[in-house]
Parts: structure tokens; C-alpha cells; sequence
């Protein structure tokens, strides 16, 4: 599918399609008459009846699960905002077409196929203190990109990133999307001094003053990167196909924003992977109302946290489906 224009890209995120009522009713009856007290499983109950709500079966199976990683380039590394120089987002490409990341090791262990999209990494978006990061027609192909990139055969889907800078991009979406001071948003990122940190306060200050008021899509042109862009695409592809979704750390949650900001349940099926370190993604979180599944401390970001978390739906379902009822176990439910 191409897409040529925000208002292609605003129309894709009406009328989206629901969970399965009755595949939802039919897994919490399941779940009430497996061998094991009401409750005892707690969220991993919870996580297994949305897994069957959006697969449309009381007996949901994790088999194929996607990873797919975006990398773009920002202009906003002008303003001395990354303990990184931009070339290390090539690096870190190649490092994952070789195999040799986090997140490589993270998809394999849990058994997802994994695909990287690099989006004109010679060609940097435009500085956003200083005029609108891409132009629309560039937001709403880096959008495509991601939406034709998702698997129709997936069964899970996680979203990562690279692109040094895309923290300082991503403050600057929460910001304008929710308000407060720029301080409120920027964290440390790469692991910049207090300088930076004030740098980057100042960089989301001027591009949120400069391009506000602004609609959610046009504030993903105006203060976002290609990397953002598709990501949103691909979690609003997954929606589309009923594909449950993964949600990773703070740059991740930028995108999916985006996407609630332009339709209030167009997140309704993806859970948060984990809470990073990156400071405002707790505030971010319940800005989206998730609740994290982890809490480890991470901030690498390349979707790592979010593949972590795979495991932990795969056990819910292997719960759920796998386990016997008490009449089948012959057990007496008391």
C-alpha cells in the first residue's frame, strides 16, 4: 500500500478493526476451569485473553512472532544534542545485518524472524529547531514503509529503532503531543552530561514553540525522523491484521502516541514490553495507560526490551492453551 499524504495516512487509522468478542469470551470462560486457583497466573491470565481477542481463538498459540527494526538519521544532531556522532547509526545497521546486537540475540532466543529497514541514513532530516523535519510527503512514506513491512503471518509483533538523536525527537513528539516543560521529557539518553541534558531541553523548547499548534500527524512531520514514522506505520499495520503488539521503550512509545493522539483505541492491541530508564517513559506510559510488563533498568532501546518481553506472552498463552481443564484432569474444582 503507498501512501502519499498525511490524509492518506489519517484515513488507515479509521474504523479499525476490534478484538473478537467472542474469542474473548470464550478464553476468560477457558481460563475459569484450568487447573489452578482464580487469579493464580494474575497478568499472564490477563495477557492470554488478549492474545485470543485479537487471534479470534480461545486457544491462542505464539508460533511466528516479527521483529522489525527502523533506522533513521536527525538534523537535530546539530544542536549538540547525542553523546554519539551519526555514523554510528550505520554501524549499528550492519551490526544488525551481521547478527551481532541485543536485539538479534533477544528475536532468536524467542524464536522471531527479524528484519532491519534503514531509511535514508545518508540523508538526515532537517534540524527541527530550525524548519519541519520532513516534508509530508516524506512522513508519509517513511509511514508506508513501515506498514508493508509487517508480516501478514505473524502472530506477535515487536517495533524497534536506531537513530542517534531519537530521543531528543521523541521529547519533542511527547511534548507537543502532551504538554508541560521540555525538561519534563528529555532524559539522558546515550548517557549525555548535564550540558546536553540542558541542550536538549533547549532543542524541544524551540521545535515545540516553533511548529505549535500543530494536528498529532503534522506534529510527526514538523518534530519526528523516518525511523518514528515507520514505526507507526507498522504498529498501525499490526492493528489492521489483528497482529498483537509489543511496545518498547521511550522512542517506540513516541510513535505509538502518535497513533492514540489520532484515534483514542487505536493502541487497544498493544501492551507495554517494559519500563526504561529513559526518564519520561513511565510518564509517557500513562499517558498511552500501559502498564508495563518489566522493569530491568534497560535503555538500549532497538525494540530490546520489548523481545524481552515476548517470552512472557508466549508463557501466558503455553498457560492457557497447553494447560487441562479440571473435568479433563478429572480434579474436583472445590
Amino acid at each position: 500500500m503507498k501512501f502519499a499524504s498525511l490524509s492518506d495516512v489519517h484515513a488507515a487509522l479509521q474504523d479499525l478493526p476490534a478484538a473478537d468478542a467472542a474469542a474473548l469470551a470464550g478464553a476468560a470462560a477457558r481460563n475459569g476451569q484450568l487447573t489452578k486457583p482464580p487469579g493464580a497466573l494474575a497478568r499472564l491470565e490477563d495477557l492470554a485473553i488478549w492474545v485470543a481477542g485479537w487471534q479470534g481463538t480461545d486457544r491462542p498459540a505464539i508460533t511466528g512472532p516479527q521483529v522489525l527494526i527502523f533506522a533513521g538519521n536527525h538534523g537535530v544532531t546539530a544542536q549538540s544534542v547525542s553523546a554519539f556522532p551519526s555514523e554510528v547509526t550505520v554501524q549499528m545497521v550492519a551490526n544488525f545485518s551481521h547478527g551481532g546486537a541485543a536485539i538479534n540475540q533477544l528475536a532468536k532466543l524467542n524464536g522471531a524472524q527479524m528484519q532491519v529497514h534503514a531509511l535514508d541514513l545518508d540523508r538526515p532530516t532537517a534540524d527541527f529547531t530550525q524548519s519541519a523535519a520532513m516534508s509530508e510527503a516524506e512522513t508519509a512514506e517513511a509511514f508506508g514503509t513501515g506498514w508493508n513491512a509487517v508480516d501478514p503471518t505473524a502472530d506477535l509483533l515487536v517495533v524497534g529503532e536506531m537513530g542517534i538523536g531519537n530521543t531528543t525527537v521523541a521529547a519533542a513528539i511527547a511534548c507537543a503531543l502532551y504538554g508541560g516543560a521540555a525538561g519534563d521529557w528529555v532524559g539522558r539518553g546515550t548517557g549525555v552530561d548535564d550540558a546536553g541534558l540542558a541542550r536538549k531541553a533547549a532543542a524541544v523548547r524551540a521545535g515545540v514553540s516553533r511548529h505549535l499548534p500543530a494536528e498529532p500527524l503534522q506534529i510527526l512531520q514538523r518534530l519526528g525522523g523516518r525511523e518514528i514514522a515507520a514505526m507507526a506505520g507498522a504498529m498501525a499495520r499490526a492493528r489492521v491484521l489483528r497482529i498483537p503488539l509489543i511496545l518498547d521503550g521511550f522512542i517506540a512509545c513516541s510513535a505509538a502516541a502518535v497513533l492514540q493522539s489520532v484515534n483514542a483505541g487505536a493502541l487497544d492491541h498493544a501492551v507495554a514490553g517494559h519500563l526504561s530508564a529513559e526518564g519520561a517513559h513511565g510518564r509517557l506510559l500513562a499517558k498511552l495507560g500501559k502498564e508495563p510488563l518489566l522493569s530491568l533498568g534497560l535503555r538500549l532501546g532497538e525494540g530490546s526490551g520489548a523481545a524481552l518481553a515476548i517470552g512472557i506472552v508466549k508463557a501466558a498463552v503455553a498457560c492457557h492453551s497447553g494447560m487441562v481443564t479440571f473435568a479433563e484432569a478429572g480434579v474436583s474444582a472445590g
